[in-house]
């Protein structure tokens, strides 16, 4: 049974901008209104099933896209980096340097008393897998992290590939195939 699960990247806000870790910010005004622009430009994809991370910034992502009723997936939340919340990367580098060196270089590293990127991965590739149970289609509204994470895993790729893949604001990543053998397509804009 082939499923197919649509990754929508979450509309920008001030934290992202900011390259704050998630302090819990809403979509800003530029992210809710190209969000509704994809929506009434139909481009939003159709699902059987509709999840979104966690955050309000996912579940204002989806409202502006009319998602309406998707299920709130825990699994799907963004990487948890601990003390680090709320504050920007530079800030946390100025700070902790070495700490920061070594969250980037180890998959398995938490100096911030969070979630390791390798733990973070498993996490959101269980989530995967399990989906693959379902067959047909599954639309999520995620973080990047959770895009970044799922195709790490996909294709198979160290962890430490995980900061090298760009995931831009609204933007579709497909994911097609089952458990333990994924397809995937990256990177087409929602509109």
């Amino acid at each position: 049974m082939t499923s197919r699960v649509t990754l929508i990247s979450a509309a920008t806000s001030e934290a992202l901008r900011e390259a704050r870790f998630d302090d819990g910010s809403p979509v800003d005004a530029s992210g809710l209104r190209a969000a509704r622009s994809a929506a009434d430009a139909g481009g939003v994809p159709a699902g059987g099933r509709l999840w979104v991370s966690p955050t309000v910034r996912c579940r204002q992502t989806a409202a502006a896209l009319g998602l309406e009723g998707a299920l709130e997936a825990p699994e799907l939340a963004p990487l948890d980096v601990g003390r680090w919340h709320g504050a920007t990367l530079a800030e946390v580098s100025a700070q902790e340097p070495e700490a920061v060196a070594r969250w980037l270089a180890d998959p398995e590293s938490a100096p911030h008393d969070g979630e390791s990127v390798r733990a973070f991965c498993d996490r959101v590739a269980e989530h995967l897998d399990a989906a693959a149970g379902f067959g047909g289609r599954t639309v999520a509204v995620v973080e990047p992290e959770v895009v970044r994470a799922l195709v790490v895993r996909v294709l198979g790729a160290p962890e430490q590939a995980f900061w090298r893949v760009d995931v831009p604001p609204l933007t579709v990543t497909e994911l097609s195939g089952r458990a333990g053998r994924w397809n995937v397509r990256a990177g087409r804009p929602l509109a």
